[in-house]
């Protein structure tokens, strides 16, 4: 048991036996930061790099506080992919054990009879996507009065037009004394704005990843033509070790690289929004077991993927600071080393070493000879 960590020796049993039997040593910066905020009842508003375990930061306090012996829902978490809400569920569920707390997840697609089901069993937590948990609050099948958490998981996107009316509604449904918690990897001023006129005097923290776990994760870079990068994806494919997840701008552009990479004979995944739910699974179950290295998505689509030990995250097209930060996080998570690899062309170059000055980044030009990256 850490002794730098006061929560944890106070916390409930089943907490403190499930931290040991995972292996962790010390909390991550975020979670130390918000755990006694959480417990204290304050609103929070936090931004933290993707894989700096954001998703325990809330969920080990809100399991802390819930009171298994109450019928009523106490605490929502709310996410804008289905991957991201069944990442949080089995989060809780793996968290919960040894516990009497019951849990559901809501997501949109699902069966809704079977969802409705789910609700008969009494849960304690909930995490959906906005549109589903809406959805069964106006057919009055989630009740809201005893909720004293809601939880907004990646708030950047839960803010977009697309979601921000139905997140706005189910707040309303909430008793005012509820508390609201905020956490995204990348918070801009007009969000974080938007959220304190939600939140009530809410703590606001922006947590960078610490000295040690950024020297884990390499920045590197390599300038070719835009012709060329599909010919250097050909080439990283045949590396050993070599497993990537590769972002794309666009669906346009997915398809472009996929179909070019299909031709040379290269065995790749295809990420996309549209895709099915069962059909995206099948396909990150195929990455993880190793049937192809490269794993072409768009933004949207690889949003709320967690990939274990995902080693390389490639940058096909150069995002803005924000995607490169959500996109980058993808890799050396929980203290893990990675590396990411942005291939660029002249005008990119330049947008890449402006980026990574912001982003207090050291970038490593790398070129690809002999069948092997070198760096320079």
């Amino acid at each position: 048991m850490t002794e730098r960590w006061p929560f944890l020796n106070k916390a409930k049993p089943f907490i403190q036996e499930n931290w040991k039997a995972s292996g962790f040593q010390d909390p991550t910066n975020v979670q130390k930061n918000a755990v006694d905020l959480i417990l204290d009842g304050r609103d929070v508003i936090a931004e933290s790099p993707t894989g700096t375990g954001k998703t325990l930061a809330y969920v080990l306090p809100i399991l802390e506080k819930l009171e298994a012996d109450q019928k009523n829902v106490q605490a929502v978490i709310l996410a804008p992919s289905r991957e991201l809400v069944m990442q949080i569920f089995d989060v809780i569920v793996e968290w919960k054990k040894g516990s009497d707390i019951r849990a559901a997840s809501l997501i949109g697609g699902a069966n809704i009879k079977k969802q409705q089901e789910k609700l008969k069993k009494h849960p304690h937590i909930i995490a959906g996507t906005p549109g589903r948990v809406f959805e069964l609050i106006k057919m009055k099948k989630l009740k809201m009065h005893e909720v004293k958490t809601i939880v907004l998981d990646e708030t950047d996107h839960l803010l977009t037009p697309e979601h921000r009316g139905t997140i706005q509604s189910i707040i309303k449904s909430t008793l005012r004394d509820r508390q609201l918690l905020c956490f995204s990897a990348t918070l801009k001023d007009d969000a974080e704005r938007e959220l304190r006129s939600m939140t009530t005097e809410a703590e606001v923290l922006r947590i960078k990843r610490s000295k040690e776990e950024s020297a884990k994760i390499k920045h590197q870079f390599l300038v070719c033509d835009q012709r060329d990068k599909v010919k250097i994806l050909q080439k990283f494919s045949r590396l050993p070790g070599m497993q990537a997840l590769v972002f794309v701008k666009d669906i346009g552009n997915l398809n472009v690289y996929a179909e070019k990479l299909k031709f040379h004979h290269v065995d790749i995944g295809v990420l996309h929004s549209e895709a099915k739910k069962i059909e995206r699974a099948k396909i990150l179950q195929a990455f993880e077991a190793g049937e192809f290295t490269l794993l072409l998505a768009t933004d949207i689509a690889a949003r709320g993927i967690d990939i274990e030990d995902l080693p390389y995250v490639i940058h096909a097209d150069l995002p803005n600071i924000e995607g490169y930060i959500h996109r980058s996080g993808r890799t050396g998570r929980a203290g893990n080393e990675g590396t990411v690899i942005s291939l660029v062309n002249r005008i990119e170059e330049e947008r890449l070493k402006k980026l990574a000055k912001k982003l207090e980044i050291p970038l490593q030009r790398i070129v690809y000879e002999r069948g092997r990256i070198i760096e320079r």
